[in-house]
């Protein structure tokens, strides 16, 4: 049983792998430096109460809390904020390609997000991480509040729920991990690894490769500080350099692993020229969104390429031999959404009733002030301190008595 007043307290506008390629998807992903202005100006012009964005690789989301559901004038308005630096793009068709969901449409696709089985890989369960870090960048951000941050702890139970109850995840596949198998076919003896980029992406993947043989590793990165420390986490064997100097320095290349946050080509043709001048064989992994390589490298006879573009029909292939586990994990989410709204209802009684004891306390101060000043004043101090208890008492009351009324007009509802 679900509750009107609460379902249309979240929408979510969605732009995934379904429907957007991935330099779609790249185009609105938000740089670090600018994401808190522009998501504030989101927020407030499109009039929400609470924001939340979530960003990986294969899909940019909002949660967005307010009293009235996402109309597509507000639609139309976001994507527009969103594309403001990309001229040439395509309004219009994006527009119409966005996924759209209000009330308990919503949270059944957040819950889906989180368990990963709405995930361009099945089972992937760093997506329940991305997930609980999107929320507490909003928080800190001023964005998200207490409606998101109820929707958001349902949203991580479930998760949990679905990784220990199904086994959806005993064959987690990662992107990350999806790549290595294919990159593997090509690491059969030591090689000289080119890395461009130091976060998490890249980080996954070289411990992947670490793991084996003793190869060398050159990385470029726009803060050696982060290059440097990764090389030292993962001990390895490296060359640290900055990103400023790729192409410069003479190295014979086996395979170059790029991971930026760049909405620019950074390995150009003159680049990947100076880079490999003898056109030798390599292997290049790309999992960036979008692509770090500029396309015309893709085409060329030496190149070995591996895109998150390519990694999508392995990805389908798994989807279909879990499909039996998502129709599992699809009932438990059925559940769990049943277990939210109850909940949400319950605390947005709660949130009601938090104003409740400073009222009371306002009442009180006039009553002692004003309303019966002369009477107080006139009592001695054992009928002052029966006074002061009996309205302490009934204050306590007051307060709680309502409450329990109405958690347990709720549990009725309920039960119905």
């Amino acid at each position: 049983m679900h509750f009107c007043f609460v379902l249309n307290s979240i929408s979510i506008i969605a732009f995934t792998h379904r429907h957007f390629s991935f330099d779609e998807i790249g185009l609105l992903h938000l740089d670090d430096k600018d994401r808190q202005r522009i998501l504030t100006k989101i927020n407030n012009e499109l009039g929400f109460d609470e924001l939340m964005y979530l960003s990986t690789c294969n899909r940019v989301e909002f949660i967005f809390s307010g009293s009235t559901p996402f109309t597509s004038t507000q639609l139309e308005s976001l994507v527009k904020m969103l594309l403001e630096q990309h001229a040439n793009s395509n309004v219009n068709g994006m527009i119409e390609k966005a996924e759209v969901y209000h009330g308990e449409d919503a949270v059944t696709h957040l819950f889906s997000v989180a368990s990963s089985i709405d995930s361009l890989v099945v089972g992937e369960r760093e997506i329940i991480t991305q997930v609980r870090k999107a929320f507490e960048e909003c928080k800190s951000f001023g964005l998200s509040g207490d409606v998101i941050r109820v929707l958001i702890q349902s949203t991580i139970q479930t998760a949990k729920k679905i990784y220990t109850e199904s086994a959806i995840a005993t064959r987690p596949v990662s992107v990350v991990s999806l790549a290595y198998f294919e990159l593997k076919k090509y690491l059969s003896s030591p090689k000289n690894i080119l890395v461009v980029g130091a976060g998490k992406t890249i980080s996954s993947m070289l411990k992947f490769i670490s793991k084996s043989h003793e190869h060398q590793f050159s990385i470029y990165n726009r803060s050696i500080e982060n290059a440097q420390k990764l090389a030292v986490q993962l001990d390895l064997s490296a060359q640290v350099h900055s990103l400023t100097s790729l192409g410069e320095n003479k190295e014979e290349i086996d395979v170059i692993i790029t991971c930026t946050g760049s909405q620019n080509a950074v390995i150009t043709p003159s680049i990947y020229n100076r880079l490999n001048p003898s056109h030798r064989k390599i292997t290049i992994v790309d999992l960036a969104v979008p692509n770090d390589c500029d396309e015309s490298i893709k085409n060329l006879q030496e190149v070995r390429m591996i895109t998150v573009d390519e990694l999508k029909t392995i990805a389908e292939e798994n989807l279909k031999a879990r499909s039996k586990e998502v129709n599992a994990c699809k009932k438990i989410i059925s559940q769990q959404v049943d277990a939210y709204f109850q909940h949400e209802k319950q605390r947005k009684l709660e949130r009601a009733m938090s104003e409740v004891p400073e009222r009371i306390k306002v009442i009180r101060e006039k009553a002692y002030s004003e309303v019966f000043a002369k009477e107080i004043d006139n009592l001695d101090p054992s009928a002052r301190k029966i006074v002061d208890d009996l309205i302490d008492y009934m204050e306590k009351k007051y307060i709680s008595v309502p409450m329990k009324m109405a958690k347990e007009i709720l549990l009725k509802e309920t039960i119905k």
